[in-house]
């Protein structure tokens, strides 16, 4: 049971400066994530799966929230892609794909990502919560 007035952090962040639940075991403050997409691109297909990386990539980044970005292939199987962007925290990355821009110049890219979890918290690095 959660305490009055809160929810577990997987489903909302608990932004700096409002009243929060920092402490309590569970419950988190915000925290910035990761975006993980991975793709299988044929070989043919290669040079238009990096023009639609670019597009995507360009409208995530004009939104709210939007820290970096990297597009990468496999070193041992050159037809798995990968577009990774970091967030401020997963509310900003779920807001933006609602955003009009996002819809018509990512979301078909994101719908064709191998299906799997994408939003990862970031636990440990450089900047990493402490």
């Amino acid at each position: 049971m959660c305490p009055a007035g809160q929810v577990p952090s997987a489903t909302v962040e608990v932004l700096p400066g409002r009243p929060g639940a920092a402490g309590l075991p569970g419950w988190a403050t915000i925290v910035r994530v990761i975006v993980i997409t991975r793709y299988s691109v044929p070989e043919a297909d290669t040079e238009a799966f990096q023009s639609d990386a670019a597009a995507a990539v360009e409208a995530l980044s004009r939104r709210p929230g939007f820290r970096r970005h990297r597009v990468g292939r496999a070193v041992d199987d050159p037809g798995l892609w990968t577009v990774v962007t970091e967030w401020e925290g997963v509310g900003f990355y779920r807001r933006a794909l609602s955003d009009f821009d996002v819809k018509v110049n990512a979301v078909p890219l994101l719908s064709r990502a191998i299906d799997e979890p994408t939003a990862f918290e970031i636990l440990t690095g450089d900047d990493a919560p402490e």
